[in-house]
């Protein structure tokens, strides 16, 4: 249009966003850098304030800067005196327990924990190694880090990585994992599902019970909640 300069978009971020044939347009207030279209981090913010009151078993929350995990709860509405909350907490990165006590209502630090999906994929010495299959990037936890769930982690095995802070904090291990027998008596003639049970090592290395018909080599379903043999597999 007549009286109107010839406007060009420039793609380069280290030029002037808009440029004219005939004047420089650089200080025009109506022009807008494209530098705020470049992706940036954004982090969600928190919809409501986490208190006391919503506290639950498996609820994280933060306390004295440390990333704890709600064990056990028990809401208090003495007859005389405020109502509060007497938690149990497991300390994500000590390992310990301790006692909590919250005015009911009160408000709480909520710990900033996601999980991420890696794979187990070998034991390097006293560490046990997971892995991103999309990054191939590793992530590696102690002996005691890992504690007693070792006894049902096995190689291949797609795990939960707890993280907090960009780091690794725990993990968790799938429900119910597939194991087999590596050593037990073997079964009798006539054994039934009914018919008692007896201690079976499997080649993770842990013990657990199973029928009396189950034998060496077998496949069996183990639920890693409680150590327990759920079916064959």
């Amino acid at each position: 249009m007549a009286g109107l300069p010839n406007l060009k978009l420039s793609l380069f971020p280290n030029s002037c966003s808009l440029s004219s044939s005939s004047s420089s347009l650089c200080s025009n207030p109506f022009i807008v850098s494209t530098s705020i279209f470049r992706r940036t981090p954004y982090r969600f913010p928190k919809i409501f304030a986490f208190s006391s009151n919503d506290i639950k078993v498996g609820s994280n929350v933060e306390v004295d800067g440390a990333p704890c995990k709600v064990i056990e709860f028990l809401h208090v509405k003495p007859g005389k005196g405020a109502a509060f909350v007497r938690t149990t907490l497991r300390n994500y990165i000590t390992g310990n327990s301790v006692e909590k006590t919250f005015r009911a209502g009160s408000k709480i630090e909520e710990a900033n924990i996601y999980k991420e999906t890696k794979q187990f994929t070998y034991r390097d010495g006293a560490q046990y190694v997971f892995m991103d299959l999309i990054t191939y990037e590793e992530y590696r936890l102690n002996e005691k880090e890992v504690g007693d769930k070792a006894k049902f982690l096995k190689e291949g095995m797609d795990c939960n990585l707890l993280f907090w802070n960009g780091k690794v904090i725990d993990f968790e291990l799938p429900i119910t994992v597939k194991l087999t027998v590596v050593d037990v008596d073997p079964g009798l003639k006539g054994d039934t599902a009914q018919g008692g049970s007896k201690p079976a090592t499997l080649d993770t290395g842990a013990v657990v019970n199973v029928p009396l018909f189950i034998n060496r080599g077998e496949e069996i379903m183990v639920d890693t909640r409680n150590g327990q043999y759920m079916s064959r597999a």
